[in-house]
């Protein structure tokens, strides 16, 4: 279980997050909601390490973190598949999955068969270069690529921006057969609504910085939810 309490965030002297409070659990799809410019990708950031938080604590599994560099919360089990997927260009789909591997300790340096199972395009192009993929491979690529590190917690921003229909129902299948598993915490940042609504078991709605709605799927109606995240 990822647990955020009273988390801020600054870039420069400009305050983007104000106080962000949320939980997500193992095994469930915790979905970070809002429009444009609120503060979704900077929170990813701020959990992943990639733009330290300015305040507030941060609790995996029971553990407190301080403030980490990536690397280090890549080891505590913090994978992200950022915006715009990151793969490595002129690196082989291979050698992408593989950069995982500094994750790990040296006996599990090795791609498993599931990663293949979940992604099949990614087994007949192991040997073509990442920057050669379709916008959609390249981002199966970058969720395999995090899978391959066994996390507790995964983070998809914007998993579905500019892929075609066909590769979004199957990223879909495969955030369900994450979360069925119920060995990690995923957190969905994700525009597309009913592909978010769908998936979640859980909201956490933003605007300018702070949340203005929470609640399971139980709870919170639809048209709440649409609601929150409308202009």
């Amino acid at each position: 279980m990822l647990t955020l309490d009273n988390l801020t965030l600054h870039y420069g002297h400009s305050q983007i997050l104000h106080g962000v409070s949320m939980q997500a659990a193992q095994g469930e799809v915790t979905c970070l909601m809002g429009t444009n410019g609120v503060g979704k990708t900077s929170l990813i950031k701020a959990i992943a390490g990639t733009h330290a938080r300015s305040g507030g604590d941060m609790t995996l599994d029971g553990e407190a973190l301080p403030v980490l560099p990536p690397h280090a919360l890549a080891r505590k089990g913090i994978a992200t598949v950022p915006q715009g997927r990151d793969v490595f260009p002129l690196l082989t789909v291979t050698e992408n999955l593989q950069t995982g591997f500094a994750c790990l300790p040296r006996d599990q340096h090795f791609i498993p068969d599931e990663i293949y199972e979940l992604f099949p395009v990614l087994k007949k192009m192991q040997n073509r270069r990442g920057g050669d993929l379709s916008g959609g491979q390249q981002q199966q690529l970058a969720i395999a690529r995090a899978l391959i590190t066994k996390p507790k917690l995964l983070l998809l921003d914007e998993p579905t921006e500019g892929i075609q229909p066909n590769i979004i129902q199957q990223i879909g299948e495969v955030i369900r057969h994450l979360r069925s598993q119920g060995t990690m915490a995923i957190v969905l940042v994700e525009q597309y609504f009913d592909f978010a609504y769908d998936l979640a078991d859980r909201f956490t709605v933003l605007r300018r910085g702070e949340v203005i709605l929470q609640g399971d799927k139980n709870t919170v109606t639809r048209d709440t939810v649409l609601a929150g995240v409308s202009v």
